[in-house]
């Protein structure tokens, strides 16, 4: 088992361009962030969320994969779930916990397999 965590400034969120979004989200991310009141602030926990998820993997010595082939969703509950969309390993389980509040975004991993 292994832990990822990272936080965020949401300011560094805010004003991104098209470019930049299409580069770290999936179009399901985009969609939903975007439906916000303040879509940097979804946008940054996601961030973060995939930061923490690659540290997680790097510590099991798996490759990472791109930013935007790690998804953040909400599952059964609105809690929020990791769906990796390149197939690295269909063994892992992963736990997430995130949160912002008006000035920062944190997530925080755990992957077992």
């Amino acid at each position: 088992m292994t832990i990822g965590v990272d936080i965020e400034d949401i300011k560094r969120f805010e004003d991104k361009s098209q470019e930049f979004l299409d580069r770290i989200y999936t179009q399901n991310e985009q969609v939903y962030c975007l439906s916000k009141p303040n879509p940097a602030s979804h946008f940054a926990v996601r961030f973060c969320a995939k930061e923490a998820v690659i540290k997680a993997l790097n510590s099991m010595g798996i490759s990472h994969p791109r930013l935007n082939q790690i998804e953040i969703y909400h599952g059964e509950n609105n809690c929020p779930k990791v769906r990796l969309l390149n197939k690295i390993d269909n063994n892992l389980t992963i736990q997430i916990s995130l949160s912002h509040d008006k000035t920062k975004a944190i997530a925080f991993v755990v992957i077992g397999r």
